[in-house]
């Protein structure tokens, strides 16, 4: 079934760069060119609906994601899309089709600013809640937004940004945490090195392409100039939420994270078995397994399994929500957090 899936997934992804290249090509090559009609105009609408249609269903099964507002937004997107890819004489009879898409997205910005102003406006309870909470900031913060804003994706999304930037400018004169039964997750590994390298490679890359672009192609070289800062930005959050936000048990529940990359909070109650076998942790982890391990150049497993009584939601980059049935965990002091982890998990059977 996953191999299904994931299979599903590829052909998707792969349909739906086909589709998109197919119509920039059609439009933007010689071979294109000759090979359109002399009546185009049963060719644009075919590249409309493509773009407009073909393209977000095809999107929509590659993330597996389904919803009528998502593929709204797809739709338009694509519309606008299709301003860009085929050129203007060739969308003289289709004007008011194009306006739609932007009346549509436009209308969606509004609502979307909309809700930002909400979030600046509820700032200062969300504040206040975190303050008042002995949760690590990345679930303190978290539960605040969720107890204003549970069903608003882009709130989520706006809010994994603002920790990214925080993080990766207003924690530098932090300490990590040593309160009792916490414990860090890359100590063990060459991670964060692994990381600085890559924050180093970006920047190299950054000014050897930049310099090679500028001439050639502002807009691209400007584009991936500013992708190349978030992710710089981004590197450098991440390894300092790694740092300052251990792994941390308390007498109920397990709060813990991966840098910006994902976080859960798994409650004792929840835990069906602790898997130590070495040879099963030793297999290759499955699909509906998250994995809390600092993972470099060389091979590691985890020094224990989770395994749930039924799928617990963790939160992922840019605030997906996602459910998982095992939890897959690498400490720096296995054998404190081994021990401690099960004379909690005891005390809580015991009080069911």
């Amino acid at each position: 079934m996953v191999l299904h899936k994931k299979t599903v997934s590829f052909v998707a992804l792969f349909l739906l760069l086909l589709v998109i290249s197919s119509n920039y090509v059609l439009y933007h090559s010689s071979f294109g060119l000759q090979s359109l009609p002399g009546n185009f105009n049963g060719v644009v609408v075919g590249s409309i609906l493509d773009l407009s249609l073909v393209a977000p269903l095809l999107f929509l099964a590659w993330q597996r994601k389904f919803s009528l507002k998502y593929f709204i937004v797809l739709m338009a997107t694509g519309l606008i899309a299709a301003r860009f890819i085929i050129p203007s004489e060739y969308l003289a009879s289709f004007q008011s089709v194009m306006w739609l898409g932007a009346g549509i997205e436009g209308l969606l910005i509004l609502f979307e600013l909309s809700l930002l102003f909400m979030l600046v406006k509820n700032v200062p309870p969300i504040l206040r809640r975190i303050k008042s909470s002995s949760l690590p900031l990345l679930f303190s913060f978290s539960r605040a937004v969720n107890e204003k804003f549970s069903k608003q994706p882009f709130i989520h999304v706006l809010c994994s940004e603002m920790l990214m930037f925080y993080y990766a400018f207003g924690t530098w004169k932090k300490q990590r945490s040593t309160e009792e039964n916490t414990f860090t997750l890359y100590k063990r590994s060459s991670f964060v090195t692994f990381q600085i390298m890559i924050i180093h490679a970006i920047v190299i890359e950054t000014l050897g392409l930049h310099w090679l672009l500028h001439n050639t192609s502002i807009i691209l070289s400007i584009v991936l100039l500013i992708l190349n800062i978030y992710s710089i930005i981004f590197f450098i959050g991440d390894i300092q939420a790694l740092r300052l936000n251990p792994l941390r048990v308390e007498e109920d529940r397990i709060y813990i994270s991966f840098g910006l990359a994902k976080r859960m909070e798994i409650s004792f109650k929840d835990i069906e078995e602790i898997i130590e076998d070495t040879h099963i942790l030793k297999q290759k982890i499955p699909s509906t397994t998250i994995e809390f391990i600092a993972r470099d150049f060389e091979t590691v497993h985890p020094d224990l399994l989770l395994t749930l009584k039924s799928p617990v939601e963790a939160t992922l980059f840019m605030g997906i929500k996602k459910k998982y049935q095992q939890v897959a965990i690498r400490v720096d002091d296995p054998h404190v957090f081994k021990k401690i982890v099960k004379e909690r998990l005891e005390k809580n059977k015991q009080n069911m």
